[in-house]
């Protein structure tokens, strides 16, 4: 006789589905970002307030739209 099927482990959400702020490893309540044009991304972590700032402007890529066959 086979034995009955098994539910799989379940694994614990983490507590906050954001990343943890990279200075002082708290779990952020809110992200908030600042972007403007050629200037790299600014990212503030509430509640510590502590900043973080993208090494280098993002790159957009415009490529020519095709049309499908």
């Amino acid at each position: 006789m086979r034995e009955p099927h098994t539910a799989p482990p379940v694994l614990a959400a983490p507590a906050s589905p954001l990343p943890a702020c990279p200075r002082c490893a708290d779990a952020p309540e809110r992200i908030s970002w600042r972007q403007r044009p050629g200037e790299p991304v600014v990212l503030v972590f509430d509640p510590c307030g502590h900043r973080w700032t993208s090494p280098a402007p993002p790159v957009l890529a415009v490529t020519p739209f095709q049309r499908p066959f």
